[in-house]
């Protein structure tokens, strides 16, 4: 019953960042009810506590409760950080403390700082600082345990405020740092210094055993990674990476390679290779006391015994990888298992594993924000599963060493598959994409890494310390081995598919769920063709039902995706800029039209062949089948394919409730816009039919003053109820007089935030404001919804869905 309940302080912190009023005046009065009801139970136990109604009574209003508990916590503790992140892009001068190791990359390294002048209390930015060319001008480099003097820029984290999209905010916030910082200056600060600017407080907490012993891990660390960077080891990323999560030493190819075969969580911080370790390291211990020392077990029970050396080694390695929240939930869960074997109660794995979640969450609400919580709770609860099916088979089934490998193959199989299974909803809604080699390459890499490499690793770390000599040696041996790991999964990337993207919808998502879970329970609960009908969703697609008008939030650029039952259209699709460091259409747009469930795309019309409207259209086109495309020219930078023609005025496209229309350019004045590319922008017009309060869009493209006076001349009686402004609010568009006689109830400027061009400008601004037009920019609202359905169109603003979006 517990753990039912605490499953509703979980989901309460799940939503965190979501905004329910009647949670935030009533959750003390459900606390209260809650309380006075178990109370009633353990005060009358013997009249209430075994009626099935007073059971789920108390059950139900404790669940309630807690859910209201949960999110109140995760709100209180939102709003207090959301308190310290900065919104605005200005100069500042820093007073910094180091108590992290770096990140390297190939343009320089990224560092986490305490920021000691900004707010009363310290609070972590990340620093960027870039490689410098010039070596007679190097900078100091910022060292563990040091103070300095930071002069540069704050530069606030910013998302692309599109569904499906990565949230670099959300990810700011869930690692609490509050602000980014480009530096262009550092100055060295002594204790001296220090003390004289006032921060005499910190200097004595930094002299504390606790900050002491972490400060002297994280030097341990820095040591490892300058050793092995020093080395001439092959795999030097690798065997960092997977001793102390450091990834500084790895190569993006490495990674991605990684990625394609569906391994990528095997470089993160990985509870099964502590686990795994701590096993074999227990074992072993276990054959010396059996072998020396059996009459240890006349004291304690063997369980009791080893428990100690278990948890101790899980406890090594999570020094090893800085106490990171990963680690930390691994070993959250041992101690709890633990527990369970001191009491000598059955090992549980759902009870275990909430227990665990509810104390981790405690410690840290924001942990709920991260794929990683989520996939390795899942993972873990698999595993857990597996282990509690073999404790509880017979004896006699598994005798001969033959039988024991047989058995021990029969585990490994049937863990990946489960695993891959049952995680597959959660590898979609956070990644859209899946690698079906990912069972076949965990079912090599894992026994490898968990079982040989990563032992070593550690081994060879603790070795060094003492005797750096033999050290270096078991870590040369490991790179053997990674050499040997590293053959087969080459081997195997020539065989990989590429990783397969899929689109879904969130009731696609649940029936897939649903299918999973009867897929699981045991054989004749409930047919397994029925989860063959839960898979159909997904599988066959499910076509959106109400019609939406979606503006994206692509920075300085534009796309619009109009979906109806009948037509996908999409108007723009966004820029391209540096493809090899963020593509725009990868990372951005083809998230949120997987996320919106579109498997293909009716027809694409470009405004224009300008990068910022066009440049991600390649990048689409690999990713979904498209009808028709339509642009004011072929061009020469995008290969079209033979659905290709001209957009021109007179094209119209008509369906249930919506009618699409192109103004502009005439046919005959298509020859032009290879030289004039904004001013003969397809101008598309759409409308919804018999719908309030908006009814008519009027997109501009990048067209001017130029165009605008020939819509008038040529549509006197245009209705336009919203207007995406051309050229994203340049003052060379959206004259007063054009404004003045379509007179929008709405505009809209597709632009970026703090971008070098100043759009909107103000000269737009005022003509709006003197004619009392409402703005909405996508740079501070997010991506733009108008929802209609019956009847009614409904404006959703993306940065208004979550709380650390909001900037108002």
């Amino acid at each position: 019953m517990l753990k039912i309940i605490l499953l509703g302080w979980v989901a309460g912190i799940a939503v965190m960042g979501k905004t329910f009023p009647f949670i935030t005046a009533t959750w003390w009065f459900w606390c209260l009810v809650a309380f006075s009801l178990v109370s009633l139970v353990f005060y009358k136990k013997h009249l209430y506590f075994h009626r099935p109604l007073y059971k789920a009574l108390v059950l139900i209003s404790a669940t309630w409760a807690l859910f209201c508990a949960g999110w109140y916590f995760a709100d209180s503790a939102l709003e207090q950080r959301l308190k310290f992140r900065e919104l605005e892009k200005q100069s500042f001068e820093a007073i910094v403390y180091i108590k992290k190791i770096d990140e390297l990359s190939d343009d320089g390294q990224k560092q986490i700082a305490e920021v000691l002048n900004r707010h009363p209390q310290p609070v972590d930015w990340l620093f960027y600082l870039k490689k410098n060319k010039d070596l007679s001008n190097a900078e100091p480099e910022l060292k563990l345990g040091h103070y300095y003097r930071v002069y540069g820029e704050i530069r606030p984290a910013h998302s692309y405020a599109v569904a499906g999209a990565f949230d670099q905010e959300k990810w700011f916030l869930q690692q609490n740092v509050m602000s980014a910082f480009s530096v262009k200056h550092i100055q060295l600060l002594n204790n001296d210094e220090i003390y004289g600017l006032g921060y005499q407080q910190h200097l004595k907490q930094q002299q504390g055993i606790r900050a002491k012993f972490l400060l002297n891990v994280e030097m341990k660390r820095l040591a490892f990674r300058q050793m092995l960077q020093a080395s001439n080891l092959q795999h030097k990323g690798l065997l960092l990476a997977l001793l102390t999560g450091d990834e500084s030493l790895l190569s993006n190819a490495l990674k991605q390679q990684f990625q394609q075969l569906g391994i990528s969580h095997l470089l993160a911080i990985s509870g099964p290779h502590v686990l795994i370790f701590a096993l074999m390291l227990t074992w072993f211990l276990r054959n010396i006391v059996q072998r020396y020392c059996p009459h240890l077990y006349l004291k304690q029970p063997r369980q009791l015994l080893l428990l100690l050396p278990f948890v101790s080694s899980v406890l090594l390695y999570v020094a090893f990888v800085g106490f990171e929240i990963p680690a930390m939930r691994t070993l959250l869960t041992v101690m709890i298992a633990s527990i369970f074997l001191i009491f000598r109660q059955s090992i549980q794995p759902f009870a275990i594993l909430v227990y665990s979640a509810s104390l981790l969450l405690i410690y840290d609400p924001f942990s709920i924000l991260s794929a990683a919580f989520w996939l390795s709770y899942g993972a873990c609860f698999i595993l857990l599963r597996i282990y509690q099916t073999i404790v509880q088979l017979p004896k006699d089934q598994v005798a001969t060493t033959t039988q024991k490998m047989r058995m021990a193959n029969k585990v490994l199989i049937e863990s990946q598959w489960k695993i891959f299974v049952a995680l597959l909803p959660l590898v979609l809604i956070f990644f859209q994409q899946v690698s079906w080699l990912a069972p076949l390459t965990n079912l090599i890499a894992i026994p490898l890494l968990s079982g040989i490499i990563v032992p070593l690793d550690i081994i060879a770390a603790c070795i060094w310390l003492v005797i750096p000599i033999l050290g270096g040696l078991l870590f040369q041996l490991n790179d053997l081995f990674l050499s040997l790991l590293m053959s087969i999964l080459n081997t195997l990337q020539h065989i990989s598919p590429d990783l397969y993207g899929v689109s879904y919808t969130p009731w696609s998502i649940v029936s897939l769920i649903f299918g999973i879970f009867i897929l699981f329970l045991p054989r004749g609960t409930v047919p397994k063709v029925w989860a063959l009908l839960c898979f159909l969703p997904i599988l066959l697609g499910v076509k959106a039902q109400p019609i939406v008008l979606n503006i994206l939030d692509v920075g300085q650029g534009q796309a619009i995706l109009l979906q109806h039952p009948q037509h996908i259209l999409m108007i723009d699709t966004g820029g391209s800029f540096d493809e090899t460091k963020f593509s725009l259409g990868e990372r951005v747009v083809i998230p949120f039209l997987r996320q919106q469930g579109l498997r293909h795309l009716d027809q694409v019309i470009l405004s224009h062949l300008d990068q910022d409207h066009s440049g991600a259209f390649n990048s689409i086109q690999k990713a979904f089948p498209i009808g028709h495309v339509q642009a004011n020219e072929r061009g020469d930078k995008i290969s079209f394919k033979n659905n290709f023609s001209l957009c021109h005025q007179g094209q119209k496209w008509t369906y249930p409730n919506l009618n699409i229309e192109v103004l502009f350019p005439h046919a005959d004045e298509l020859v032009y816009a290879k030289h004039q590319k904004n001013e003969y922008s397809c101008v598309i017009y759409v409308q919804f039919l018999h719908a309030q309060p908006y009814q008519n869009f009027l997109i501009m493209g990048d067209a001017g003053w130029e165009t605008e006076y020939k819509l008038l001349q040529q549509y006197p009686d245009l209705k336009v109820d919203v207007l995406v402004l051309g050229h994203h609010g340049s003052k060379h568009s959206s004259a007063y007089d054009f404004l003045a006689l379509i007179q929008p109830k709405l505009a809209i400027a597709s632009a970026g935030l703090n971008n070098r061009y100043g759009h909107p400008s103000q000269e737009v601004l005022k003509r709006l404001h003197a004619l009392n037009i409402p703005l909405l920019n996508t740079a501070k609202a997010g991506t733009l919804s108008f929802v209609f359905e019956n009847g009614t169109v409904q404006l959703k603003q993306q940065r208004q869905q979550v709380k650390w979006l909001d900037r108002e």
